[in-house]
Parts: structure tokens; C-alpha cells; sequence
């Protein structure tokens, strides 16, 4: 489904600055799987996610999905295939604009660009059933403004938005690190819940070294740009938060030191 061959990205090249982001990064995730990745700050979470999604263009290596080459592809090229929800609860959506403009916005999204997110009364109607799947209320509030709504309903939203039109990839990145422990527990608990029910081949960056223990049917840890770990399914159901830093300091030699990294 997903194949990253090679991927290597430097920052400021040439410079006192340069900084090496990526590094001969290979993954290879098949359909439905769940991946959580961790890693400390600068470990290169982020900029892989950035390659994946076409935000970035990596210096070597390629990015395929479902087995096509999209490494020159835009990012409103993969759009089609990628659904991504970001650590900001702020990003994603459009606040000026209702909830289901905003809907209509992303039912849009990969297909041809125009004036034809209109919302219609079958539309408000999808849209109902579909914030009706949260079970948060959003569906009774179709004409609020989005940037009137809470940290953890914007990051609801921006989920369902992400999956709206069945992405082949879903990238959450760090998505429940903004918020409260109530509201990032009830996130978690609706991205298990969008992820399973649509087979979503998905990975998800977190801070949380429990959470990437407890989600997903594999893990991957990241350090200095390159994927040290990988952990399939048959280890990851087993594993404990103390074995994760064990391995960690066995492979790279240092221990785990990010002040962002949640042990449980």
C-alpha cells in the first residue's frame, strides 16, 4: 500500500546549520496496517510524514502508493489517496467557515478543483449521519463556526474530515498531543474506532510511548533521521513502556531525552 524506498532528506546543506532530517528511510506498510512511530525531538517523525504527504520533497529516494511512484507528485495530487490530521487543533480547517462548509470542503477533496462545495440537502444529510459517528453533538450543529468549537470537537472534526472520502493512507501527526488528557483519550478512542471500521492503512505519530504500545499492529522508533526499530505485531502486544527504552539505549547507545515523550 505504502512504500518508502530510500528516503533521505538534509536541511541547510553545506552549511554550519546542515542538519541530516532523514536518512535512508525504508517502510513498508501493507493494507490496514496500523503503525505508531516514536521517537525524540529531531528524530525525523515529522519530516517523513511531510515527504509522505508531498508537503516536502525529499533529495533522494521514493515515495509509492499502491504501487505508483508519486515522488514528484503535489501534495494536492496525493490528496486523493492521503488523509492527514495535525498536532494543531487549529490546523486542517477553515474557522471563519461552518462546520458543514467545512465538510463540503473536504468532500472535494482529490477531485477537480471549482465552485462545487455548495452544500445540498442530500449533502447536509450525509454530513449529519456522518458527525453523528463521533458522539459528540456535532451533527445538531451544522452552522456553527468552526473556530467557535473546542480543542478536542475541532480535532474530531478534522479526523472525520481526513477519512471522509476513505483515504487509502490516513498520517496522524502527534493529533492528540494539544489536548487535554479527557479530550486526547476521547480522540484516541474515535481514531480506533475510524481506523478499524474503514481498514484504514494509517500511521500515526506520537509522543506517548503507552499509546504507541497500546494502538496498532506495528511500531517503529526514530532517532537522528533514521528507523531503528521495528516492531511487528506477534512482540508489540507483550512489549512494556521499560522494554520500548531498553531497546532504544541498546541500539542507539543513548537514552531516550525529550521532555515531549509521555511514558504512560
Amino acid at each position: 500500500m505504502l512504500k518508502i524506498d530510500g528516503v533521505s532528506k538534509l536541511f541547510n546543506p553545506g552549511t554550519v546549520d546542515e542538519k541530516i532530517a532523514l536518512m535512508n528511510a525504508n517502510l513498508h506498510l501493507k493494507p490496514g496496517d496500523f503503525v505508531t512511530v516514536i521517537g525524540s525531538n529531531g528524530a525525523g517523525k515529522s519530516t517523513l510524514m511531510n515527504i509522505i504527504s508531498g508537503v516536502m520533497k525529499s533529495d533522494a529516494g521514493k515515495i509509492f502508493i499502491e504501487g505508483q511512484d508519486v515522488s514528484e507528485l503535489t501534495e494536492y495530487k496525493r490528496s486523493k489517496w492521503i488523509g492527514r490530521v495535525f498536532q494543531d487543533p487549529m490546523a486542517g480547517t477553515a474557522p471563519r467557515m461552518t462546520i458543514q462548509e467545512n465538510m463540503a470542503m473536504a468532500y472535494t477533496r482529490g477531485k477537480g478543483r471549482g465552485f462545487s462545495f455548495g452544500v445540498t440537502r442530500a449533502k447536509r444529510e450525509l454530513f449529519k449521519n456522518e458527525l453523528h459517528r463521533l458522539g459528540i453533538g456535532l451533527e445538531n450543529r451544522l452552522n456553527a463556526k468552526v473556530g467557535l468549537l473546542s480543542g478536542g470537537e475541532r480535532q474530531a472534526l478534522s479526523l472525520l474530515m481526513a477519512t471522509f472520502t476513505r483515504p487509502q493512507i490516513l498520517l496522524l501527526d502527534e493529533h492528540t498531543a494539544a489536548l487535554d488528557p479527557a479530550r486526547a483519550e476521547l480522540i484516541t478512542t474515535i481514531t480506533e474506532s475510524i481506523v478499524r471500521e474503514m481498514k484504514l492503512t494509517t500511521l500515526m505519530v506520537t509522543h506517548n510511548m503507552e499509546q504507541a504500545i497500546r494502538l496498532g499492529n506495528r511500531l517503529i522508533m526514530m532517532d537522528k533521521g533514521r528507523i531503528i526499530l521495528d516492531i511487528p505485531e506477534s512482540r508489540k502486544k507483550d512489549l512494556t513502556v521499560e522494554q520500548l527504552l531498553g531497546e532504544f539505549e541498546r541500539i542507539s547507545g543513548s537514552k531516550l531525552a525529550d521532555d515531549r515523550i509521555v511514558l504512560g
